[in-house]
């Protein structure tokens, strides 16, 4: 007899009940053990669950089952969260051994055997997993008694959901990581770097693959390289003053606009909207990309590549024989680099590019302490841009996994260069001074910013804290 349908997304049955229904046996027949009583055994299994099924089921439990109907996508989450991702696959793989056995050596099994082959398809649902969790990167962390899988997921940390005994194939999955990023399996003392193409749906996307040993094997984390959405400017989360202000930066024909902030501050994605809001075919547009994040029509962009010598540096020189109005150099990392691009917004380019320093008026300095003469950096820079990303507030609930944030939006600080500025820089002031002029100018500190939005309830005012520590 079938009752009812329920809603899955608060269960959480014992241990000991889950044990009654393995992994492989709930994915599959897509069932999910609700209780247990008075000896009867209810399962939540989809509207169209066949009798076969059910016959099925009685005869591999051994036991009375009584069936109630669920969504055939919640009883897929509530696997994935109750057992945990590649529960199945890690079952079959680990049964009948012992604790202490190394279920897999990659460097001696044939790739193409079934067990290779199983180790792969765990290997990708953790991949599908942690785009379905919207990741930016995922961290692969043996430990002594531990093989640890976290997601990064708007900027936090969190702990996949996996089962224990994915400990016991911790060599296997490390290697299938390697040997897809076309890495040197047998090299476990060095570190290494590579990539891996996937295809989802039409999208081809990137995931960078980082690989250090450690005291107890070797670390990975995956970032994942999302094609992004080209935004436009008001869709990143600036005000109608700021975005005002931005694009009177954007009508000027030389300059250099600076974007500064820590790795995964959306630096990138604030230039790109920047580019797309100066794409026309009366402007060339050129940049110097590490990595090219986006494919953007109508521009050309070029990928840095060390090992060759082809840096930002020697790649800003070659720019500039082409004939470009605008340029953007992906990051500037070094002296020759800075000079280069101050140059170029001295001799009539406007010039984009980002920093790593953690406001605004300590992009100067940052230029000061590269060997930039104040004198050219106050007659070409234009304005500089502090950004930090901040999560958005969502009542909790499924989306955001309880979190009580879901998604992000950008607080800024914005720098324009006024003539008592240029004259401080010029005088090579300190960024304290130049800071207490950019506030008596009007200047909106990333802070005040941020709080503005957590009064607005756009973010709490403990996150746009978190963001802005320094």
């Amino acid at each position: 007899m079938t009752q009812s349908a329920i809603s899955l997304h608060k269960l959480q049955p014992s241990s000991e009940l889950l044990a009654m229904i393995p992994a492989r046996i709930a994915l599959h027949y897509t069932v999910i053990p609700v209780e247990l009583r008075g000896g009867v055994l209810r399962l939540a299994v989809p509207e169209d669950f066949s009798r076969q099924f059910r016959d099925e089921l009685r005869i591999v439990l051994n036991r009375e089952v009584a069936w109630v109907n669920a969504s055939r996508a919640e009883i897929e989450e509530a696997i994935a969260r109750l057992y945990g991702v590649g529960a199945g696959t890690v079952e079959v793989l680990t049964q009948d051994k012992g604790d202490d056995v190394k279920v897999l050596d990659f460097e001696r099994i044939d790739h193409a055997s079934s067990d290779s082959a199983t180790v792969a398809k765990l290997v990708n649902e953790l991949i599908v997993d942690a785009m379905k969790q919207r990741a930016s990167d995922i961290h692969v962390e043996p430990f002594d008694h531990q093989f640890r899988i976290r997601y990064r997921v708007d900027g936090i940390l969190r702990e996949a959901k996996v089962p224990e005994q994915i400990r016991r194939l911790a060599p296997g999955i490390i290697s299938r990581i390697k040997i897809m990023a076309n890495l040197d399996i047998g090299e476990k003392r060095l570190p290494q770097d590579g990539r891996i193409k996937i295809k989802k749906n039409h999208d081809e996307l990137d995931l960078r693959v980082s690989v250090l040993p450690s005291s107890y094997g070797e670390a990975i984390v995956i970032r994942i390289l999302k094609p992004l959405e080209l935004l436009a400017l008001e869709d990143l989360g600036f005000e109608s003053a700021a975005l005002q202000q931005l694009r009177s930066f954007l009508k000027l024909p030389h300059g250099m606009i600076l974007v500064t902030g820590p790795t995964g501050s959306g630096k990138t994605t604030s230039l790109y909207a920047a580019l797309k809001e100066l794409n026309s075919m009366e402007r060339k547009i050129i940049t110097v990309e590490d990595p090219i994040e986006y494919k953007l029509p109508g521009i050309i962009q070029m990928q840095v590549n060390t090992k060759i010598g082809f840096t930002f540096a020697s790649a800003l020189r070659s720019m500039l024989r082409h004939d470009p109005d605008c340029l953007m150099v992906g990051e500037i990392r070094d002296g020759e680099t800075a000079e280069m691009a101050v140059r170029s917004a001295l001799t009539g380019h406007l010039v984009f590019s980002t920093l790593h320093t953690n406001d605004a008026p300590s992009a100067v300095t940052r230029l000061l302490e590269m060997g930039i003469e104040g004198h050219l950096i106050a007659s070409s820079l234009t304005a500089v841009i502090a950004q930090r990303l901040v999560r958005k507030s969502c009542p909790p609930c499924d989306k955001c996994a309880g979190t009580g944030f879901f998604g992000r939006t950008v607080i800024y600080e914005v720098m324009p260069l006024s003539e008592k500025l240029r004259a401080a820089i010029s005088e090579k002031k300190s960024s304290s001074v130049i800071r207490a002029i950019a506030l008596e100018e009007g200047m909106m500190t990333l802070v005040e910013h941020g709080l503005g939005k957590s009064r607005a309830g756009l973010t709490s005012e403990d996150e746009v804290l978190r963001a802005t520590a320094v």
